[in-house]
């Protein structure tokens, strides 16, 4: 690793304006990002993948392996990822900062407390917390209904008990009881404004528009109301600098901001991918699991609340995985399968449909390549793959470092060159009902939209509210385009069930919670952190 300040010093960033954490990591001064001019001729490319499998993808490491060709072969570039949440890192990750020689360093603080960004998060979104019950417990002058309370308190852990809880017990000095829970803070609408605001003016305003609970005649009470915008604004003033690190081949990194893509809208900050177009020719970044939910997101939420525009886009796949959505064992998952591999290629065909002809970005397909795949497995899928127009390239940057993903970089840059107009899913002035039902038939190959009537009330009340322009964020499981984690493939015909509807105001979305999916998750029967220790010095079992 090279001194934060060297890799500040070669993007044109004087050591005054970096704030830093020890050598290897620093947050980047908003007043100097502010002052940089606009770059037209920057590209912004999107790395996603099909949808995840125990057999792994890689995201992650194309992302950094990608950006450290497009170094390799003599361009500028930056990439921009999300921070590690410590629920999947202790969960079912054990980490997520890459992998191999393409990997963001220091790797152990970037996966555990970093710079505290998400400490801060969390504080903010409590501090709303106590003073909504505050505000309750002191004379309640707003009429707060305690039964319609909305916002929930947040922690970064996966802990399926603080799901559903009841708070203020013991006497009335403790408040007045009522029914609440916890979210992870990944999950957190505050999260979601912090990735999404384009400057502290815009966060603050932001979050005094948030709904925390309604009034006994149903009005909306807002964050603004109970003054607490102000205070929350001074506790994420620092945090949301960006933060800057690198790779393991020093190409520089902003690595800021990290929501769930399966329980939020999955992108890294609009103020750190904004910045690094002012910085680099070639920004890499990602959107959070599959096409069908972290690009959708991506495109539909960031692009359309930020101008951002993706000049190329990168699908990621792994032979391995697709064997397995084409009902392979993971037992078995090294043995050569041809059949299994054509049955699963579909699902990496419906992902390169929904990015060429309803995203309208231009893509190539990059193969992890495993020493298991088999010569005969890499014909079939190439064949299958050029056979739709579309080039595939198989990259080995985990074990050869930027070299190992040159072909991609190359392909990158020729995709950029070409002209290209990126759509949206819907157009603004769909209705609520519309947007859901367009995501789930266009993209997701659902048959029907269902919900019951008192899901269809609260979709038609907001509508009525006027919050109908407002996108929508589905939240739903990462693991098939399906409510059914199980259906792998590309299942079609299926039904997808809205079971809860939650404004966001302040980040402007609804969430539509489709399914099983929880905004608080468990943690696995062996989790992560078993094999995470602190040994001579050194922390092991993070990967």
């Amino acid at each position: 690793m090279k001194p934060i300040v060297d890799i500040g010093k070669a993007l044109g960033i004087d050591a005054p304006n970096l704030e830093q954490y020890g050598h290897y990591k620093a947050k980047v001064s908003l007043k100097f990002l502010d002052s940089l001019p606009e770059r037209a001729d920057s590209k912004l490319i999107l790395v996603t993948a099909i949808s995840p499998t125990p057999a792994g993808e890689g995201k992650t490491t194309m992302t950094v392996g990608l950006g450290d060709a497009l170094r390799r072969i003599g361009k500028n570039a930056m990439i921009c990822l999300r921070e590690p949440s410590l629920g999947p890192v202790f969960g079912m990750k054990g980490g997520a900062a890459g992998g191999g020689y393409a990997q963001v360093v220091p790797m152990e603080d970037i996966n555990l407390h970093f710079t505290g960004d998400f400490n801060a998060i969390a504080l903010a979104n409590n501090l709303l917390a106590a003073l909504l019950d505050n505000h309750i417990h002191h004379g309640n002058s707003l009429d707060i209904d305690i039964r319609r309370v909305t916002w929930k308190r947040v922690v970064d852990m996966n802990d399926r008990a603080l799901r559903e809880i009841v708070i203020s017990l013991g006497g009335p000095g403790n408040g007045y009881p009522r029914e609440d829970g916890f979210d992870i803070v990944v999950a957190s609408e505050i999260m979601a404004i912090f990735c999404l605001a384009t400057s502290i003016e815009d966060l603050k305003e932001r979050i005094g528009k948030i709904v925390v609970a309604y009034t006994r005649d149903k009005k909306p009470v807002l964050a603004s109301d109970l003054n607490a915008q102000g205070a929350m604004t001074v506790i994420l003033k620092d945090a949301f600098q960006p933060n800057l690190v690198q790779t393991l081949e020093n190409t520089p990194a902003f690595i800021h901001g990290g929501p769930f893509a399966n329980i939020a809208h999955g992108c890294n900050s609009v103020v750190a991918t904004i910045s690094a177009l002012k910085l680099a020719d070639y920004v890499v970044t990602e959107a959070g699991f599959g096409a069908d939910l972290g690009a959708e997101k991506f495109i539909d939420i960031k692009c359309r609340k930020s101008g951002l525009r993706p000049s190329a886009c990168v699908l990621v796949a792994t032979i391995r995985a697709l064997k397995f959505h084409g009902g392979a064992d993971l037992k078995t998952i090294t043995d050569e399968n041809l059949k299994a591999l054509e049955a699963g290629i579909v699902n990496l065909e419906k992902h390169i449909s929904n990015i060429r002809d309803v995203y309208g970005i231009p893509l190539v397909v990059a193969i992890n390549y495993f020493t298991s795949d088999t010569d005969a497995e890499v014909a079939l899928l190439s064949s299958k793959v050029e056979a739709l127009g579309v080039r595939i390239v198989l990259a080995t940057h985990w074990e050869d470092g930027s070299a190992g993903a040159v072909a991609v970089a190359h392909a990158v840059v020729e995709l950029c060159a070409q002209p290209s107009t990126m759509t949206f899913v819907y157009p603004d002035e769909a209705t609520l009902w519309e947007k859901i039902n367009t995501v789930a038939t266009r993209v997701y190959g659902a048959d029907e939209v269902t919900a019951d009537t008192k899901v269809r009330k609260r979709i038609k009340e907001l509508q009525e509210s006027g919050y109908g322009h407002f996108p929508i964020c589905v939240a739903k499981t990462q693991y098939s385009f399906s409510t059914d984690p199980a259906l792998r493939g590309a299942p079609t015909g299926h039904s997808i069930n809205i079971r809860e509807v939650r404004l966001s105001a302040g980040a402007e979305f609804i969430v539509m919670v489709c399914g099983e999916i929880m905004t608080m998750p468990g943690l696995p029967k062996v989790p992560s952190s078993e094999r995470i220790d602190y040994i001579d010095g050194k922390v092991v079992g993070l990967f």
